[in-house]
């Protein structure tokens, strides 16, 4: 049974007459004859008893009527969805993020949601490990996140920009005029710091590992934010990605001037999936805002 065929059965039901109903279709009145009957063999059933006069609806055509004109409704809407998700009309839209690109992502998102109104946005902020994993059983369609360690072959990723692992500390603390520090420089001071597993603590606990340097870690929290509100309220160092802290007058990000430290901040999705229009238009805006941010550093 195709579409099709249900419209011209509700066309001739509408009609009561054949060769009417052809002409309004724009087909011959053979082609309709012949569809009505390959409908009428599939189903095992007469729809119509014919006349000289014309066509009659049987009793099982009249009760399949309301059916077929909601089945091709039904149709026609699923076929306007489609186009208006299509457009960015509509749609949901499942985006993993992880902290230190929450900045960065309510700037695009503010963009995004007054250029598609009618797109719903779901966000998740997670550890990247966690974000893999939810992008792996098609839990999220996107994920920000810094490049893991790790290698996921069934992933495919974007470098969005590169950043370094800084020094975070409020506008007067001590270091705050410096262009960068040392590991050394940071020993004076306490420090609260993310937990492990998350991306900046990992490389932090690398680039340690390569010297004797041991530090006084007076708090581990696994938020951000509250990581940051600490900082604000008290001369602690943590460290982040500057990212973290991007349009945050109130901050400072030092860069920490060490060999191999470098954080690429990236797009990650399925390989091979399909990729709504919505996740297209959101990696756009996301290279776009990138690029003019690093022009902008550049001036």
């Amino acid at each position: 049974m195709e579409l099709r065929q249900l419209r011209y059965f509700i066309k001739v039901a509408e009609r009561l007459n054949v060769s009417e109903a052809a002409k309004d279709l724009c087909i011959t009145q053979s082609t309709l004859s012949q569809q009505i009957r390959q409908l009428e063999n599939e189903l095992g059933v007469q729809l119509f008893d014919r006349t000289s006069r014309g066509v009659e609806l049987t009793e099982i055509g009249i009760e399949m009527l309301p059916y077929a004109a909601k089945t091709v409704q039904d149709a026609e809407v699923c076929i306007d969805h489609i186009s208006d998700i299509q457009n960015l009309k509509a749609g949901m839209l499942r985006v993993g993020v992880s902290y230190s690109f929450g900045s960065m992502l309510a700037t695009v998102l503010a963009k995004f949601m007054k250029l598609y109104p009618g797109v719903k946005l779901d966000i998740h902020y997670k550890k990247t490990d966690h974000l893999m994993e939810r992008l792996c059983n098609r839990q999220i369609d996107l994920a920000l996140a810094f490049k893991p360690e790790r290698v996921y072959p069934n992933l495919e990723t974007k470098t969005l920009f590169k950043r370094k692992l800084s020094a975070i500390v409020n506008r007067y603390h001590p270091l705050a005029n410096k262009k960068t520090v040392s590991l050394k420089d940071l020993v004076p001071f306490d420090m609260v710091l993310v937990t492990h597993g998350m991306q900046a603590r990992d490389l932090f606990e690398v680039l340690l590992s390569k010297t004797d340097i041991k530090y006084h870690v007076r708090a581990v929290l696994n938020t951000v934010p509250a990581i940051l509100q600490l900082v604000r309220d008290t001369q602690f160092v943590t460290v982040l990605s500057e990212e973290t802290i991007r349009g945050d007058q109130s901050l400072v990000s030092i860069p920490i001037d060490v060999p191999g430290n470098v954080m690429e901040g990236c797009v990650h999705w399925l390989r091979g999936s399909y990729m709504k229009s919505s996740a297209k238009e959101l990696v756009r805006l996301l290279t776009e805002h990138n690029s003019l941010h690093e022009m902008v550093n550049e001036i």
